[in-house]
Formats: structure tokens, C-alpha cells, sequence
């Protein structure tokens, strides 16, 4: 069933009392119950490429259950206990749902982002002590594994390195080219080197050679986000990922759903909410291309594939909205019932253009890895507030807190304060591996302090409206700022560095950084820029736009005040856009507003429809009204 109302949600939450109706103590159970009544549905597919009629390689629930099984074992055989680590660096593939879920039954999986820089793998990999390490054997056009060694180089406590290779996904011509333009690696590590399906060949299938215990335990490390030096790594216990799963059972999906989910196998939006959302419905889930959205020709093939496999949910986020909305609907989508966006928020006039185009009723949720993932998504079948992150799902409560002297006090409706919540997907206590970054995460010792700020409506609908802490989010994607200010700080004409998130109508934001020089030095917007793309090692992080100012606005102690760096951001960027585009229109000023957080006012200075500014200017997430 799904929910229209909070009265909805609290008699789901009064029919499955939690953990009562829990169905299942671990993903092995849970993926076995599924099998049982679905053994020969369809449960994933993946293609290696995007054409409407490219081989695709599906497997049913009887299967998928079989090579978890062997993989289970494998890892197993090679010194995995309940508390070792398997990590994988890869991009999409069967390989990679059966890593997953087979590194969680025989101990602890730790998904790494194929996209960060060997160093970076290389502390995680240390963070995490990381025993066996899945990623792909050399493939023409991909860097990973090439990274992949690197890092394992970096990370002594690596036995073993199980390969994937993507050739098998071939056929005809490029089969036969590959093995023979295949990159040669230069390998400086001790650890084993296998191919991951010729030593899973070798395991039992249809049982597990070892003890599944029947007991909650912390079987996900998943870092929040590539910076310079260690990102933190959450613990995920299965009784988090069975919630998440529970959720899109019990509300959304069924044995007969298929869902196109071209999103990253290293993100809890494609593991947690989809994957375990289909290990417990039975539902069918489409990963097309290694890269998903960032795939050759998802895009342009992107309503093709939907038709082809008569999908029923659309799993996006809103920069692939915005590319899709850049080609036509070309096939029958008659099928589809549901799209659903998270990662970051949603330009209005993106919202209303995709559904105007497609037919297809758009929901927007939020997450964050810290609680697993799913916190809210706005009601399937009733209102929904575009803007809104929705109503929080059973058995989540969300408190919105202020302080007040030493302590936090709960705010009335529609007051600004912090999200914190509670929800079985919460590890209190012991969300990061590192204890010390810990501190300070809950209140009252089990709400997760979540760092965004919001409010909670008369309607019980939650609002996003800034952020406590200073990450930038490009595309769903968190940058940490300090990694920009650290480069820029390094350079020696830079005495102050203030790195904050400008608007941007496909990804959200980007990040820009605002920079107050030494006294008497001399140096280019242009250099710090070239300076940048040498020394801060996440590509995504690397500024795109470098500003030099006579002087950083700061507070009273000294720290760069960064809500103005944000208004002249959003002040230069919707100037910008209004020029452009030819519309007689400019920012007058932008004010913090207690509902909406910054708020662009505009006014005319000229003729200009005001639908033309509208639609312009829906298509950023910051919000703005008309200056009186």
C-alpha cells in the first residue's frame, strides 16, 4: 500500500509494529524468502550497453541467489569473518549486485566510488582494513583498475584482489579485439590476484559452508564522500538495509514491478533503497551500462530501454531529469507509474516540465547515508508539495531542534531549525567507524543530528531550507569544502579561502571558492584556477569559478562568514542568467528568510513577462520571489 496522509503512516506503523514485523534477521534470510516465492521471476539485468537491443545478462532470483551463494563462500574461504572487510571499486554489473550482497552475508562490504583518486581509495581501503578487494581486470577506455592497484598498494592489510571482467559481456568483433588492445598494469602490491568467476566456479551454490548467525550486525562501511585525506565511513547493520527494503515492499514495489535504476552500485540510493527494496518485494531491477547515467548513449536510448523492459518506476536524480528533458520522449512509457528523484533537491520548473512531458507523476524523497539512507518522500498517491521532501516514512520520527543556552528545544511548525531524526536505519552511537567523529552527532542520544537545516509544515510535510554544515552538493555528489580551502590555501599569495556551493541549473550546485589575497601579493583568478586543478585531487571539487575580493566578509572571531559568499554567488549566477537570456530583470538583493532560507528578490528593469524570469530562473533550486 502507499500513504496519502500522516494518518496513513501511523496505521502502517500501527499493522507492522517495528521490529516485530521485521522480515527477516539478515540478507541472506531475506534474499532466501524472496527466492522461495519468486524462483523464477526475473531480479536484476544488466546491459553493458545502451541500445535498445543490446545483449543484456538477466538473472532470476533462483540464480541471483546462487551466486551470492558462491561468492558468499568464496569470501569466506579467503579469511572473511563476520568482521572483515570486502571493498569494490566497480562500476555497475551483475558482478557487482552479487559483491555486494555476497560481502554482506560472509562479513562486511565496503562499496568505494570508482570516480575518487587512487589516494583516496587508498585511505578508505586503510580506514576500513580491507581484507579482499573485488574490481575490474584491465578494460579498454577505464582507469579503475589501474586506480584500484594503486590504492591496494597503499593499504597493507589487502590479501587478495578478485578481478571482473567486462569481456564476457561482449560478442562478435569487440571480443575478439579486446584481449588484444588490453592495458598492460604495472602491479606493486603483495596481495593475491584472481579472477573473481573462476574462483567463485569453484564454491557450493546452494548453501552456505558456513553459519548464517541469526543476529543484527554491521555488514556496510559506506564513505559519505570523496575529499583529500579520509572520508568518514558509516556503519550499515542489516537491520537498517532490511528497513529500507521493508519500506519499498510494504509502500511501493511488488514481484511484478521492473525498475530502471541507472544510478551508482557504490551510493545507498541505488543499494539500499533499490536493491534491497527488490531483494524484498521480488521486484525486477535494470542497471543499463557500467557507468549508468554517465553511460555512452543512456540518455539519447534512456525511454527505448524503458519501453523494452516495461519499466514501472524511474529511479533518477534531478541532473538526469534535466539531460533527459534535453531529448524527446520517443517510446511507449505506457507502463511506467512512478518516478522518483533524490540526492538533491528539484528545481521547480524541472519538476513541472518532466511531468508535463512525460505524463509520469514525479516524488521527491530524502536520505542521507548516515541513517542508511530513506528519512521522507512525498505521499505516491496523495499531495505532494513540490520543494517539499515529503512526509517521514513509518517508523522515522523527525524532531526539528533549536538551541536554547546549553540545551535544544523542539521548534513550533514552520520554525527553522535542525533535521534530526530516528528511524531503525540509525546506528546511535556508532554511525562513523572513527569514534571521535561521533561526537556530538545525536541528541538525546539516538536522534541523528543531520546538519540540514528545515521545518516541519501544518500538513506534516518537511522542508529543506539550508545547511548547518557547509557541504556543497553537486548532482547528489558531497564535496566537503575544506578540501578547496585547503589547496587554496597552500598557494602563496592566498592568505583567506571561503569555498561554498553556487547555483547551477543541471547539477544543483557547483562549487566556486572566493579567495582574499596576502597583502601585496599578486596572482590571476585564471592561476589559482590552473593551481586548482594540480592540487585539488577530486575533480569534481575543483572550483568553477575563482573570485579574488579585497577582503573576505568574516565574523566577529575572525572565520569567513560564508552565508554573504553564498548571496554573491546566487547574486552573480541568476544576474548572469537573466543577461543571457535577454530579460530585462535583475537581483536586487537576497535575504534570509526564516521559512525559505536565502531568497533571491528580483526586479524589473524593463519590460519582461514575467512568465519568461519564471521559468528561468525554476530551473535553480535556490528559491526567489519578486522584490516589492
Amino acid at each position: 500500500m502507499t500513504w496519502m496522509t500522516l494518518a496513513d503512516k501511523e496505521k502502517i506503523e500501527r499493522d507492522n509494529p517495528w521490529p516485530a514485523s521485521q522480515p527477516a534477521t539478515t540478507i541472506y534470510e531475506l534474499l532466501s524468502q524472496t527466492t522461495k516465492r519468486n524462483p523464477l521471476r526475473k531480479a536484476t539485468t544488466f546491459q553493458l550497453l545502451s541500445g535498445p537491443h543490446d545483449p543484456a545478462d538477466t538473472l532470476t532470483w533462483t540464480d541471483l541467489l546462487h551466486q551470492v551463494t558462491e561468492a558468499a563462500n568464496l569470501f569466506r574461504s579467503l579469511g572473511v569473518g563476520p568482521k572483515d572487510v570486502v571493498a569494490y571499486i566497480l562500476p555497475n554489473s551483475t558482478e557487482t549486485v552479487v559483491t555486494f550482497l555476497g560481502g554482506m552475508v560472509a562479513g562486511i562490504v565496503n562499496p568505494i566510488n570508482p570516480l575518487l583518486e587512487a589516494e583516496q581509495i587508498g585511505s578508505i581501503l586503510r580506514e576500513t582494513n580491507a581484507k579482499v578487494v573485488v574490481t575490474l581486470k584491465p578494460f579498454p577506455k577505464t582507469d579503475v583498475p589501474q586506480k584500484a592497484h594503486e590504492a591496494v598498494a597503499m593499504a597493507p592489510n589487502v590479501e587478495h584482489v578478485l578481478e571482473v571482467d567486462l569481456l564476457r559481456y561482449l560478442t562478435g568483433l569487440k571480443k575478439l579485439i579486446v584481449p588484444l588492445i588490453r592495458p598492460k598494469l604495472s602491479i606493486t602490491h603483495n596481495a593475491k590476484v584472481r579472477d573473481l568467476r573462476t574462483a567463485m566456479a569453484g564454491q557450493q551454490s546452494t548453501k552456505l559452508t558456513f553459519e548464517d548467525v541469526k543476529e543484527d550486525r554491521v555488514a556496510a562501511y559506506f564513505h559519505t564522500g570523496g575529499t583529500t585525506g579520509m572520508p568518514k565511513v558509516a556503519q550499515h547493520k542489516y537491520s537498517g538495509m532490511i528497513y529500507n527494503g521493508w519500506l519499498g515492499d510494504t509502500l511501493l514495489f511488488s514481484e511484478k514491478d521492473n525498475v530502471i535504476c541507472p544510478l551508482p552500485l557504490f551510493h545507498v540510493f541505488a543499494c539500499h533503497v533499490i536493491l534491497m527494496s527488490m531483494v524484498a518485494s521480488g521486484g525486477h531491477v535494470v542497471f543499463p551500462t557500467p557507468q549508468g547515467y554517465r553511460g555512452d548513449g543512456v540518455f539519447d536510448n534512456f525511454w527505448k530501454l524503458v519501453e523494452r523492459w516495461k519499466i514501472t518506476f524511474i529511479i533518477t536524480v534531478p541532473t538526469a531529469i534535466a539531460a533527459k528533458m534535453q531529448r524527446p520522449v520517443d517510446a511507449d512509457i505506457s507502463t511506467v507509474k512512478t518516478a522518483f528523484s533524490g540526492s538533491a533537491p528539484l528545481p521547480v520548473e524541472l519538476f513541472k516540465r518532466f511531468e508535463a512531458a512525460t505524463g509520469v507523476s514525479l516524488v521527491e524523497g530524502y536520505g542521507l547515508t548516515e541513517a542508511t539512507c530513506l528519512v521522507s518522500c512525498n505521499p505516491v498517491d496523495g499531495e505532494k508539495k513540490i520543494g517539499s521532501i515529503g512526509v517521514p516514512f513509518p517508523h522515522t520520527q523527525v524532531r526539528i531542534l533549536r538551541p536554547q543556552g546549553d540545551t535544544y528545544v523542539e521548534c513550533a511548525v514552520d520554525e527553522v531549525g535542525e533535521i534530526c531524526i530516528d528511524n531503525p536505519g540509525v546506528f546511535e552511537g556508532s554511525t562513523y567507524t572513527e569514534s571521535d567523529k561521533n561526537t556530538d552527532l545525536f541528541h538525546d542520544d539516538y536522534f541523528l543530528r543531520t546538519g540540514d537545516l528545515g521545518r516541519i509544515d501544518a500538513d506534516g510535510y518537511l522542508w529543506i531550507t539550508g545547511r548547518a554544515k557547509d557541504l556543497i552538493i553537486r548532482g547528489g555528489h558531497n564535496i566537503d569544502p575544506a578540501e578547496i580551502e585547503e589547496a587554496l590555501a597552500g598557494h602563496e599569495a592566498v592568505a583567506f579561502v571561503g569555498a561554498i556551493g553556487q547555483p547551477d541549473q543541471i547539477a544543483g550546485e557547483l562549487p566556486c571558492a572566493y579567495v582574499e589575497l596576502v597583502e601585496g601579493a599578486s596572482v590571476t583568478p585564471e592561476e589559482l584556477s590552473a593551481y586548482c586543478e594540480e592540487h585539488v585531487h577530486e575533480r569534481a571539487a575543483r572550483p568553477k569559478h575563482v573570485e579574488i575580493l579585497d577582503e573576505l566578509p568574516k565574523t566577529a572571531v575572525g572565520k569567513v562568514f560564508k552565508p554573504d559568499l553564498r548571496k554573491k554567488a546566487i547574486t552573480r549566477i541568476y544576474n548572469g542568467a537573466l543577461s543571457d537570456a535577454n530579460l530585462a530583470a535583475e537581483v536586487f538583493q537576497v535575504l534570509e528568510d526564516k521559512k525559505l532560507g536565502l531568497v533571491a528578490e528580483i526586479k524589473k528593469t524593463g519590460v519582461v513577462p514575467d512568465a519568461e524570469v519564471e521559468t528561468l530562473l525554476g530551473n535553480y533550486t535556490r528559491p526567489w520571489r519578486w522584490a516589492d
